[in-house]
């Protein structure tokens, strides 16, 4: 590794790719958010983009942790416990999010949504970053060598 790849706290910084899969995970609180803050057009975005309520509480609910870990992440030298085990927690959450995705595509009376697929292949790319990268496992492994 090279002395820039750290931060002020001796970390290692994050890669951009964790901020994005983070943002993908965390997707139905940014268009809750984008809802809320376009207050007249926001009930129409919901139902545009999540037509189906029990898939939006879903998402509310499989994207709470990653909301959590992105504020977790700046003081993650804090709390190296927690923050160790929340790789192993967004893991679960993209297995989650991934099959329930493949669930949804399969179920589907109708031909599969074009945007529907384009997800589940991000979730796939992103679970597949998540499980092979050195870089990011070591972000997280070096809460070890502070406890």
């Amino acid at each position: 590794m090279n002395p820039d790849d750290y931060n002020s706290h001796g970390m290692l910084r994050l890669p951009l790719w964790f901020w994005a899969i983070l943002v993908l995970q965390a997707r139905t609180w940014l268009v809750f958010i984008m809802a809320g803050a376009s207050r007249q057009q926001g009930d129409s975005l919901l139902s545009l983009l999540y037509p189906d309520r029990q898939s939006f509480w879903s998402g509310i609910c499989l994207g709470l942790p990653p909301a959590i870990i992105f504020l977790l992440s700046g003081r993650r030298h804090s709390w190296p416990k927690v923050w160790q085990m929340s790789y192993w927690l967004l893991l679960a959450g993209m297995f989650i999010t991934f099959a329930l995705q493949g669930l949804g595509i399969w179920q589907s009376m109708d031909e599969p949504n074009v945007v529907d697929i384009a997800l589940a292949l991000l979730d796939a790319g992103a679970l597949a970053y998540w499980l092979l990268s050195r870089r990011l496992r070591a972000c997280f492994d070096e809460a070890r060598r502070l406890i």
